[in-house]
């Protein structure tokens, strides 16, 4: 990781937007965690700290967190656990740090609801963004209208979705795919346009995409095996139809 002093954290970051956002990191690396907590902190968070899975999972029962930053190697409990279960209490978007190279690790750090991750090494200010950008999607503009159409509904002052009546439990990165798709019915997004779109990348693992399309269609397809909401366009990405017309030759 690129270690660099605290003091250059503070180059205008400190402090934007950050409130009193509670941020939890949970990484074996006492280095690791000392310099991401110091670049948080300075950015105006507070900053909760945990070395493995079951005192992080204490640490989020005492003070429940508004991001957690996750390494995925932990001793005993790995972060694909800690992460099942801190969602199995409530929602809460996750970063995860993996391995640079991993990319099977990353797919099922995705799979279990990671909202972003970050390989090692990285640079903590990068991370700070990526915190800044994670959090400022929970919290969108007062007065942001609701959306709706296939018997969905999304209200995203509330972050919340309903499906004919029954509350649907999104992690943020598919709350945010969703009410992208309903902003724009009807029109074929490649993986490329959705990650600059919905993450906010220029560039990334495509494979981001392709994870949050398949567990959005398990959410809020009646059968993901044969998508009618969310349909693979071959050659260009998706599409979303709210009508939920099933096209021949497309997934």
């Amino acid at each position: 990781m690129e270690q660099q002093p605290y003091e250059s954290a503070a180059d205008g970051s400190a402090g934007r937007g950050a409130g009193d956002a509670r941020v939890l990191v949970v990484d074996d690396d006492p280095t690791v965690a000392e310099v991401v907590s110091g670049y948080l902190d300075r950015a105006g968070y507070v900053v909760d700290r945990a070395g493995d899975g079951p005192t992080a999972l204490a640490s989020a029962a005492a003070h429940w967190p508004d991001l957690v930053v996750l390494d995925l190697m932990l001793p005993g409990m790995d972060g694909l656990e800690v992460c099942r279960r801190m969602r199995g209490h409530g929602p809460v978007p996750v970063i995860m740090l993996t391995a640079r190279g991993d990319e099977d690790d990353r797919i099922l750090g995705l799979e279990v609801g990671a909202d972003d991750y970050v390989t090692k090494p990285f640079s903590p200010r990068e991370l700070v963004l990526r915190v800044e950008s994670v959090l400022r999607r929970t919290r969108p503009p007062a007065g942001t209208r609701s959306l709706s159409g296939a018997g969905l509904t999304v209200d995203p002052a509330a972050r919340r979705v309903v499906k004919n009546g029954g509350e649907l439990a999104l992690t943020l990165r598919e709350f945010d795919l969703l009410a992208f798709f309903l902003r724009h019915p009807g029109r074929a997004y490649s993986r490329e346009d959705l990650m600059r779109e919905v993450w906010g990348w220029d560039f990334g693992d495509l494979s981001t995409v392709t994870v949050h399309v398949r567990r959005l269609r398990n959410k809020v397809e009646d059968d993901p095996a044969r998508p009618r909401l969310i349909q693979t366009v071959w050659g260009v990405g998706y599409r979303f139809d709210p009508t939920g017309a099933r096209n021949d030759g497309e997934e």
